[in-house]
């Protein structure tokens, strides 16, 4: 299957972790004909200057030499930066043959050079009606990652593939249209059919979207065998933060959330950890993890409730206080 993609990659304060994909993306068995780096300018006086961006700087620091045809980056302002609408902007840069658009974040690095070709091949095996309109991969945590950071990353991406299909909504909740734009890639013609993110999103935009996209007719594959190394290590406060906004992002789209809990799924997640701890013979981990998940909890309740609270609390809470001073 000849196909041309294109990849989209928002960058604020990146490190070496994007360099290092700049090179995977070289190397690929399947063909990236672009990569679209959407940066977040630290310095807005000089965001419209050309190579005077975060990103040109990191690369020239690392020695890595920029091919302006391969690499083409855009600065915006911080004030400027959304989930959804930067992320169409970045889409509106794809190439003219571009097939499939892949959405990734600056620290999600492809494990092996099978990443575009693992995420391609659900889209080659469409009978029996079979229309997919994204894959999305998996995250591994890293070797030193924390026990329960492997537990996570393991229980929301299993080493199973699966097609989800808009019936799944009625047996797997939520779940049904779970995906993620650190790895996702789209059918651009579909992404341009569904009218791409929302343009205001704090957080989720792909799930939006994915929910969409299967009212749409559309399935998701999640493809287990394309993977990219993705870790992170939360404190109770940031996962306290990350929860409000996510729980905020579903009380704007009520479109895609209204009327289907994430709660029940908490619970699951709460006593497969328990599980996964005994078995690794560390039982005693569930006590900080479990502390962990209070704040996600708690984060979770104050954003389902945003709308009650005062500018000063919602600012306190939330991670992206940008966001709030624009709405």
């Amino acid at each position: 299957m000849r196909t041309n993609v294109n990849v989209v990659i928002p960058a604020y304060k990146p490190d070496e972790k994007l360099i290092k994909i700049f090179k995977m993306m070289e190397t690929q068995t399947a063909r990236v004909s672009k990569i679209i780096v959407m940066n977040t300018c630290q310095d807005a006086k000089n965001c419209e200057r050309v190579d005077s961006d975060e990103v040109t700087k990191l690369c020239d620091k690392s020695g890595y030499k920029i091919d302006k045809d391969f690499i083409e980056i855009h600065n915006i302002r911080k004030e400027d930066f959304d989930h959804g609408a930067t992320r169409n902007a970045g889409a509106s840069h794809v190439s003219d043959d571009c097939d499939y658009v892949l959405f990734m974040t600056q620290d999600a690095v492809p494990e092996n050079d099978k990443l575009i070709e693992n995420l391609l091949k659900p889209f080659s095996d469409e009978s029996n009606g079979n229309k997919i309109g994204v894959a999305y991969g998996r995250q591994l945590a890293t070797d030193s990652s924390s026990l329960a950071e492997k537990f996570t990353r393991g229980f929301n991406y299993p080493d199973e593939d699966r097609i989800k299909t808009v019936d799944d909504i009625g047996t797997i909740g939520i779940k049904a249209f779970f995906c993620s734009n650190v790895c996702a890639l789209y059918r651009r013609e579909v992404l341009n059919e569904l009218g791409g993110f929302v343009n205001k999103a704090i957080f989720n935009e792909d799930m939006v979207f994915a929910n969409k996209l299967l009212k749409s007719g559309y399935n998701i594959a999640y493809a287990s065998k394309a993977t990219v190394i993705h870790t992170h290590e939360y404190s109770g406060m940031q996962q306290f933060k990350r929860n409000f906004d996510l729980a905020v992002s579903q009380k704007m789209n009520p479109q895609a959330f209204e009327g289907i809990s994430s709660e029940s799924e908490g619970v699951k997640y709460v006593i497969a950890a328990f599980k996964y701890f005994c078995k690794n013979k560390r039982p005693f981990t569930i006590i900080p993890f479990g502390i962990n998940c209070v704040y996600k909890y708690l984060g979770y309740r104050k954003g389902k409730n945003y709308e009650r609270l005062s500018k000063g609390q919602i600012m306190k809470y939330t991670s992206n206080k940008a966001f709030f001073e624009k709405i």
